[in-house]
């Protein structure tokens, strides 16, 4: 009996250890579960940042946004919700530090004159100065502006192999002196020229091309551009000797408007082909002042499409003209990645055809029937803001859309 008795003991306590063994191996099997879950849960709901990251602010933000009076956002923008939000975040927390080395008398930190073919440049290197996105503290920057400025070099007869040699001498003296370059190898860092002369100036410098951000308003691959990386900056000419052109549709009964120079192939063709049409104004010269006041701007407010053809580089000022006097341009260049194009819809607003094209250009344009000029043109008007320099900057105008695009591509991938 008493031997029946331990047997027995022997086996319930064996029993509860298998017990108490299995209830700990579900246990810990519960937990492993668990942490596995909330470390997926944590890894997956943050994305990791890329070139472009669609940062977008909180619902409480989101709502206020809404709220903003006199904003208008529509088709015109590949995703309107994701620029607002977007907008509103690089409102409130973008810093760029300006290097302050540099004669500002010679070639750095001299902006243009705010007129002129490319004033562009000079309204950003005023309004950079005075923003609210500048800051003195460079630990506190998302961006680092090279302020280089090649207009003084030109005019002084600098050939481009010196200019080369001037400009690396600045950005290497940069490099020695301050930590910042080294540590991204120049990925966030930036420069503007709205000149071919400062395009072709940091040509010679590698480094410079390959990691920094340029904002160039010759946005070619001709020259190296790489779109998910640099900026296409508006080649804007102002002050605009006419008003804003808008609501006036009645008004437009040419088809088709150029006049120009010909120095390039699109437009040696262009004029060759249709100079002599009825239908399109083709001149294959400058409309000369002694033939009226303003006469070529004028032309702009009468006509539906404005012929907008390349010239010594990809890009043309005639596009801003275009869309500022209300006249749809027509965009006559291979290989331009246009200003804003990761931001505004250009087919919205614009007609964008391939340099073949040019030999169809006349029915093309036929063919777009009166509704969708219609909508064409109330998008352009929609879309002027956003080609416009001021001084000081408005929301939203060019200067604003260049700061945004700068923004996007801060998430910069760190070496």
């Amino acid at each position: 009996m008493l031997m029946t008795s331990g047997k027995q003991s022997q086996q319930q306590q064996s029993s509860w250890h298998t017990l108490f063994s299995l209830r700990g191996s579900l246990l810990t099997l519960a937990i492993v579960t668990l942490l596995s879950f909330t470390y997926l849960s944590l890894k997956y709901s943050t994305p990791a940042p890329q070139v472009s990251v669609t940062k977008l602010v909180d619902a409480a933000d989101d709502a206020a946004n809404e709220e903003e009076e006199g904003e208008e956002f529509s088709d015109i923008y590949h995703s309107a919700r994701v620029f607002k939000l977007n907008y509103a975040e690089m409102e409130k927390k973008f810093k760029v530090y300006i290097y302050p080395d540099g004669d500002p008398n010679t070639f750095y930190q001299t902006p243009r004159k705010l007129t002129g073919k490319y004033a562009s440049e000079g309204y950003f290197f005023q309004n950079i100065r005075e923003s609210r996105f500048r800051t003195l503290h460079p630990d506190q920057a998302h961006l680092f502006f090279i302020p280089i400025s090649c207009h003084k070099m030109r005019g002084k007869g600098t050939s481009y192999e010196n200019m080369t040699i001037i400009v690396q001498n600045y950005v290497e003296s940069l490099m020695s002196k301050y930590p910042y370059w080294n540590r991204t190898l120049g990925a966030d860092h930036f420069f503007v020229t709205c000149h071919d002369v400062g395009v072709r100036a940091t040509e010679g410098l590698p480094f410079l091309v390959k990691n920094s951000i340029r904002a160039v308003c010759s946005p070619s691959y001709d020259v190296g551009f790489i779109p998910h990386k640099d900026v296409a900056l508006p080649q804007v000419l102002q002050p605009f000797a006419l008003p804003a052109g808008g609501n006036d549709i009645e008004n437009r009964t040419n088809l088709g408007f150029w006049a120009g120079h010909r120095n390039s192939k699109i437009r040696v063709i262009l004029a060759r082909v249709w100079e002599n049409d009825t239908e399109l104004d083709i001149s294959n010269n400058r409309i000369s002042r002694a033939t009226g006041h303003l006469v070529y701007q004028k032309r702009f407010y009468r006509t539906k499409f404005c012929i907008c053809p390349g010239g010594s580089q990809v890009n043309s000022a005639r596009i801003a003209d275009s869309i500022h006097y209300g006249c749809i341009p027509v965009i006559l260049s291979d290989y331009y990645d246009l200003p804003f194009n990761d931001i505004l819809d250009w087919r919205k607003f614009a007609v964008v055809l391939k340099e073949s094209d040019v030999y169809q250009l006349k029915q093309i344009l036929k063919n777009i029937s009166d509704a969708e000029f219609v909508e064409l043109h109330n998008n352009l008007v929609k879309v002027q803001r956003h080609f416009q320099w001021n001084s000081p900057p408005i929301r939203y105008d060019a200067f604003h859309m260049v700061m945004y695009d700068l923004w996007l591509r801060h998430h910069t991938i760190q070496y």
